[in-house]
């Protein structure tokens, strides 16, 4: 029995030493795979969304605080035109930026829905993260539709939630 129990131990000292990535996190899009290569139309109606983000929450008092897993979702509601996101700026509390998921322009069919994933790990964004996608659509085409799910389990207990986007000035 003691053999057996060393030898877990071991086992589960070896995979816990294993090297991750930063966050431990893999893209959850392949963003070449979408990438607009040709130019877009001057006649394309510009937009841009803001989006709040909680990678942390509070809970009890200012000094403790839940990290959270959140999934943005990027939905295209049109049901035959194309749309394209010109950027995915990703900002912390203080409002600086952490990250931006894409430099080139990419296009979402009519329908699809893309989607970036913010690891539970990842506390960079903190209790006040944000994202600011700037967008193209054609004349009388519904803008792109931003959403978040924010969520967490510790035991038996759950926390989840969601936001939405908001329409702001370029």
């Amino acid at each position: 029995m003691k053999n057996v129990l060393l030898l877990t131990l071991v086992i589960l000292s070896v995979l816990g030493c294993t090297e991750k990535t930063k966050y431990d996190v893999l893209p959850s899009v392949n963003w070449e795979s979408i990438k607009w290569e040709h130019k877009l139309g001057d006649s394309l109606n510009t937009g841009s969304t803001y989006l709040s983000i909680y990678s942390q929450v509070y809970s009890t008092t200012e000094h403790k605080t839940h990290d959270l897993t959140a999934t943005v979702s990027i939905r295209n509601i049109n049901k035959r035109d194309t749309i394209f996101v010109k950027n995915a700026n990703y900002y912390d509390t203080k409002g600086d930026l952490i990250r931006t998921y894409f430099e080139t322009p990419i296009y979402i069919k009519p329908m699809q829905t893309i989607e970036i994933v913010i690891n539970e790990k990842d506390k960079s964004g903190g209790t006040g993260a944000n994202f600011v996608f700037d967008w193209l659509a054609a004349k009388n085409v519904h803008a792109p539709f931003f959403e978040a799910v924010m969520i967490t389990t510790y035991g038996q207990q759950g926390l989840s939630f969601t936001t939405q986007g908001v329409s702001i000035d370029e």
